[in-house]
C-alpha cells in the first residue's frame, strides 16, 4: 500500500475549538477529498479568507476549494434545518454543490424532537448539566445505538413519515415526563411546529445532495491514488470514551473514529495532524485544571475572541495543559503537531504552562480519569512572554526567541515537533517549519 493509499486525519487535541477548520482550509489544496467522520452541528469550524468569515457546522471545511470533493460520512448526525441554512451561507449554486458535496446515506438524521429531548435532559440535570449545545446530538446518537434512529436513506422510503411520527411521539412522551413544556420551547427562536415545518423544507434540500456509501466512496478514491483528509470535530478531551466523561460529546472524536465514521481500515490511516491552541479553552461544564478566573483569563478571552461559534457562549480559558496534550497525542498516534493562536498570548509579560498535576499529594505527568482530574492541582512552569509584533513574520524561523522557547518546551515534553504555527484566522497567517517536509510531501501529485 503506497502513501497515497492512506487517508490523513486532522483532529483537535483539547476540548475543541482549536482552529481545525482553518487548518483544513489551508491544507485542502493538497487533497482531492475532505471527509467529516463524526459529530454534527454542535461543531463550528471557522474559516477566514478574502476579508470574509464563514462558520461551517456539518459541511467539510474543503468546500471552498474548486476540485475538492467534500464528504459527510456515516458517523455524522445531520439536522436538515441547520444544513439548509449552511448551504445558503455558502452562496454556491445547487448544481455546483452537487459536484463537490456528497453525503452518506447511512448518516443519521437529527429530528426536531431530538432537540426537544436535549433540552429536557439538560433541564432535568439542573446543576449537574453537562453544558450541551442543545442541537440534539446526544439523543440522535442514543437512537442510533438503540437501533431506532432514522438514516438519511430512510427519508426516501414510503414508510418514512410513519417512522418519523412514531419516533416523535416517543420523544414527546419522554420529554413531557421530564417536565418539558413543548409549547414554551423555542428552537433557534422558533416554536416547535414552526421549526418542524422548516426542518422538512430543509430535508427536501438535503435530499437534493448526492448520496453515497462513504465506505465505498472514500476507499475507491484512495485506490485511485486520490489524497484524502479526514476532518474531525470537537476535540480529543471530549471523546465519549477517552474524554473527561461524563462532560463529553456523544461520538468518538479521536483518530480511530475516522475508521468507524468513514469505513476505513486502520491500515488506511496515514499522517495524524493534531491541532492545539497555545492555551486551553472549553465550553460547558466539566473539569478544567488550568482554568483562569482573573485578568489573564479575561485577556485571553478578549484577544482570542473566545466565544462559541455554535452557541455564542463565552469559553472558559486557561493555560496550556501539557499532561493532557501528551495524553491526547498518545491516544491519537499524532505524527504532526500544529499550534494555533500563538498571537493571542503576545501581550502577556509571563506565561504559565502546566507540566504536572498534584493529586492527593502526588505529582502525575499524564492525564488521569475525569473523577481525579476534578481535584487535580496544576503544577506550573513560568516562562517569559514574547511581546513582539507578529504581523510581519513570514517564516517559522523568524518567530521571537521567547516564542521559539515556548515551542521547544512543548516539544521536549510531548516528544514531537511542532511543524505548523497559526498566527491569526486568515489562511495567509500560517507558518510551516522549514525542513518538516509537510509541504514537500503534500505537493506530490495525487
Amino acid at each position: 500500500m503506497t502513501e497515497n493509499n492512506r487517508a490523513d486525519v486532522l483532529l483537535g487535541l483539547q476540548w475543541g475549538d482549536e482552529g481545525k477548520g482553518k487548518i483544513v482550509d489551508v491544507l485542502t489544496p493538497h487533497y482531492k477529498m475532505v471527509a467529516r467522520f463524526q459529530g454534527g452541528p454542535n461543531a463550528g469550524h471557522s474559516l477566514a479568507f478574502e476579508d470574509k468569515k464563514y462558520i461551517l457546522h456539518t459541511i467539510p471545511s474543503g468546500i471552498f476549494h474548486p476540485g475538492c470533493l467534500n464528504v459527510v460520512g456515516n458517523g455524522v448526525v445531520v439536522d436538515p434545518y441547520i444544513f439548509s441554512n449552511e448551504m445558503d451561507q455558502l452562496n454556491l449554486p445547487l448544481e455546483k454543490l452537487k459536484e463537490s458535496l456528497f453525503i452518506c446515506s447511512k448518516a443519521h438524521l437529527i429530528l426536531p424532537s431530538h432537540r426537544l429531548l436535549d433540552a429536557a435532559f439538560e433541564l432535568k440535570k439542573g446543576k449537574l448539566k453537562i453544558g450541551s449545545t442543545l442541537k440534539g446530538i446526544g439523543p440522535a446518537y442514543t437512537d442510533k445505538v438503540a437501533r431506532s434512529g432514522i438514516r438519511i436513506a430512510d427519508a426516501s422510503a414510503p414508510d418514512f413519515r410513519q417512522k418519523y411520527d412514531t419516533l416523535k411521539a416517543e420523544h414527546f412522551s419522554l420529554a413531557t415526563s421530564l417536565g418539558c413544556k413543548v409549547e414554551e420551547l423555542r428552537l433557534d427562536g422558533l416554536s416547535f411546529d414552526a421549526y418542524e415545518k422548516a426542518w422538512f423544507k430543509g430535508l427536501d434540500r438535503l435530499l437534493a445532495i448526492p448520496q453515497v456509501q462513504s465506505e465505498l466512496f472514500v476507499n475507491e478514491a484512495l485506490d485511485k491514488g486520490a489524497r484524502v483528509l479526514a476532518e474531525g470535530a470537537q476535540g480529543t478531551l471530549l471523546d465519549i470514551d477517552f474524554g473527561s466523561y461524563p462532560f463529553v460529546t456523544s461520538s468518538n472524536t479521536i483518530a480511530a473514529g475516522a475508521c468507524i465514521g468513514l469505513g476505513l481500515a486502520p491500515s488506511r490511516i496515514g499522517e495524524v495532524f493534531g491541532v492545539f491552541k497555545a492555551y486551553c479553552t472549553r465550553v460547558g461544564s466539566g473539569p478544567f485544571p488550568t482554568e483562569l478566573h482573573g485578568d489573564d483569563g479575561d485577556h485571553i478571552r478578549k484577544m482570542g475572541n473566545e466565544y462559541g461559534s455554535t452557541t455564542g457562549r463565552p469559553r472558559r480559558c486557561g493555560w496550556l495543559d501539557l499532561p493532557a496534550l501528551k495524553y491526547a497525542v498518545m491516544i491519537n498516534g499524532v505524527s504532526r503537531l500544529i499550534m494555533t493562536k500563538a498571537d493571542v498570548l503576545n501581550d502577556l509579560e509571563s506565561i504559565k504552562v502546566c507540566v504536572a498535576y498534584e493529586i492527593d499529594g502526588e505529582q502525575k505527568n499524564i492525564m488521569p480519569p475525569a473523577c481525579n482530574l476534578q481535584n487535580a492541582k496544576p503544577v506550573y512552569k513560568e516562562i517569559k512572554g514574547w511581546q513582539n509584533d507578529l504581523d510581519q513574520i513570514d517564516t517559522f524561523e523568524q518567530l521571537p526567541p521567547a516564542l521559539l522557547e515556548y515551542v521547544s518546551l512543548i516539544e521536549e515534553y510531548i516528544g514531537i515537533t511542532v511543524d505548523i504555527i497559526s498566527l491569526g484566522p486568515d489562511r495567509k497567517q500560517t507558518l510551516f517549519r522549514k525542513g518538516a517536509g509537510i509541504l514537500e510531501r503534500l505537493s506530490k501529485k495525487f
